[in-house]
């Protein structure tokens, strides 16, 4: 009797499964899934992503699921499938993403007024590295190996001019990095800069880790940056619904105008509002890229 009630659970289980893949993409039981790469802390973008799901289910009526998942390349073989619908990339994940499965760039995110931003480099204020030529020989502390501010733009710089670290690592993310420094398990860091406030307090990735190490400013100083870089992006995958990423795409747009949204973005990832983009507005790091001597096809491998 024992065995038949647990086969008869598995059967439900299983049939309820099947209904819900059977449902329209953005019902309760099928929703559509919304994925953000882990570039701050997860917690935080969970509770903030949940807000702006909410908003958008209000708006379009379709349902959401909100995940970070532990890195920039789990989110990028996601739009190869159906695991995820929409994912807020960074600018090299989404390059690598329309290269590998022809995913669609709906929207750049704006900070500042500004639809770029650099990477920078970091190193401990009480430290011997003072400038990007110090680098040579240090540990460095890289972000993601499909993070364009931590990790692909500075790559190329260096080797744009022939330095050399001793040792580099993927630390997982821009606040690890900058805590790798901080710790001193490494000599420097790469991760996103962003212009200061009026007020001058940093808009950079520090500021990630200020409240919990309010030191930081003191113990960890920025010695140089990347090229400008194209903001990260809000990114469909190949073959969702034209209507449907149109109205999901405008409801961003009116979220990011109301003084709650912008708040909810802000406190996300550091987002002002949105430009509408087209993939011929990230050619420049295709151009990057090719200039450095690197092919994409092989990157994307």
């Amino acid at each position: 009797m024992r065995y038949w009630k647990l086969l008869l659970g598995i059967v439900i289980t299983l049939a309820l499964l099947s209904c819900g893949k059977n449902e329209p993409l953005g019902s309760k039981s099928n929703p559509i899934k919304m994925y953000f790469v882990p570039s701050m802390e997860a917690g935080t973008i969970i509770t903030n992503g949940k807000a702006v799901a909410d908003y958008l289910t209000e708006r379009t009526g379709y349902y959401f699921k909100v995940a970070v998942p532990t890195s920039y390349a789990s989110v990028i073989e996601a739009m190869g499938t159906d695991e995820t619908d929409i994912a807020w990339f960074a600018t090299f994940a989404y390059v690598l993403a329309h290269e590998k499965y022809d995913a669609e760039v709906a929207l750049t995110v704006v900070r500042k007024g500004l639809a770029k931003y650099k990477g920078q480099f970091v190193a401990r204020t009480d430290g011997d590295v003072n400038c990007i030529e110090d680098i040579q020989g240090k540990v460095i502390a890289y972000t993601d190996a499909a993070s364009t501010s931590g990790y692909m733009y500075p790559h190329a710089l260096l080797k744009q001019k022939g330095i050399e670290p001793a040792q580099s690592f993927f630390s997982g993310g821009h606040p690890q990095a900058i805590l790798a420094v901080y710790q001193g398990r490494a000599d420097v860091g790469c991760s996103f800069w962003a212009p200061d406030n009026e007020d001058g307090t940093v808009r950079d990735a520090r500021r990630a880790v200020l409240q919990t190490y309010p030191d930081i400013l003191e113990k960890v100083k920025v010695i140089g940056y990347t090229d400008w870089i194209p903001n990260d992006t809000v990114t469909y995958r190949k073959g969702l619904p034209t209507e449907m990423k149109e109205k999901i795409t405008q409801a961003l747009l009116d979220f990011a105008a109301t003084e709650s949204g912008h708040e909810t973005l802000v406190k996300l990832l550091d987002i002002d509002n949105f430009v509408r983009a087209t993939d011929a507005d990230y050619d420049v790091v295709r151009k990057t890229i090719s200039l450095l001597g690197m092919d994409i096809s092989e990157l994307v491998q």
